[in-house]
């Protein structure tokens, strides 16, 4: 009798559990409540020494505000040559809408600028389409295409990939390829692969907000974007030597 009273009160226990549960008050708070938070993330802020003895001021930062599946971005790229007499060029300054399509995957979209940011310069202004997120293995990418005003059409690759040699420790493989799909030359970019970048970087952290690295480059023109540069008196490829920090708040 007793075991039939327990077995009895286990299973109206079990039929009515998810009929209660299934009935939440209005008033009840929610189990997580959504909330927007943002981060300011400088991925190279370096000081660059090239093969021909040239000092550049290198930066690659962005900054993201919102929640877990929609957020808005700016990222900006850029240099400065020092002793050069040329003003800054900003490589892209990009203002973006994002919507999370997969687990750590983003698209996004919006408009940017690049060019000189001398007074009266006149910049590229563009639309940009972004994939940007973890491919497996833990690449870290950002693949971009821009169509700018005059229907010129270019695109760019960019992969990161952090081996952990300690806990506190990094060695960062890096790559970079531009491209572009059509001729745009009233900004020195012809069709085709225009110019690839590998470097290395080996980052201690300080703190997880702040860790300074030191790392090397090899950049080189592709195609008729190399033939451009020689014909202009230039360099076609460029090794160079980073002493930088990566940073966030």
């Amino acid at each position: 009798m007793r075991t039939l009273k327990i077995v009895m009160s286990l299973s109206l226990a079990g039929i009515s559990g998810p009929l209660f549960a299934g009935h939440a008050e209005d008033h009840w708070p929610e189990p997580i409540k959504p909330y927007r938070t943002g981060q300011v993330l400088f991925d190279r802020l370096e000081i660059t020494r090239t093969e021909n003895d040239e000092n550049l001021i290198v930066w690659d930062m962005l900054a993201w505000y919102g929640g877990d599946r929609n957020r808005i971005y700016f990222k900006s790229e850029g240099e400065n040559r020092s002793d050069d007499g040329e003003p800054t060029e900003l490589e892209s300054v990009e203002l973006l809408a994002s919507r999370l399509i997969a687990p750590f995957w983003e698209i996004q979209g919006g408009a940017g600028t690049r060019g000189s940011v001398a007074s009266g310069a006149e910049r590229e202004n563009y639309l940009v389409f972004s994939l940007f997120g973890m491919a497996p293995y833990r690449f870290e990418m950002d693949n971009s295409i821009t169509v700018n005003e005059d229907g010129d059409i270019a695109a760019s690759i960019e992969a990161e990939y952090d081996i952990r040699l300690s806990q506190v420790s990094y060695l960062q493989p890096r790559l970079e390829v531009e491209a572009a799909f059509t001729d745009a030359e009233e900004y020195d970019r012809p069709s085709g692969f225009n110019n690839v970048r590998v470097g290395l970087r080996y980052r201690y952290e300080l703190s997880r907000e702040f860790a300074p690295y030191i790392g090397v480059y090899w950049s080189r023109a592709l195609s008729d974007k190399a033939d451009q540069i020689r014909a202009q008196g230039g360099d076609e490829s460029e090794i160079g030597v980073v002493v930088g920090v990566r940073m966030w708040f």
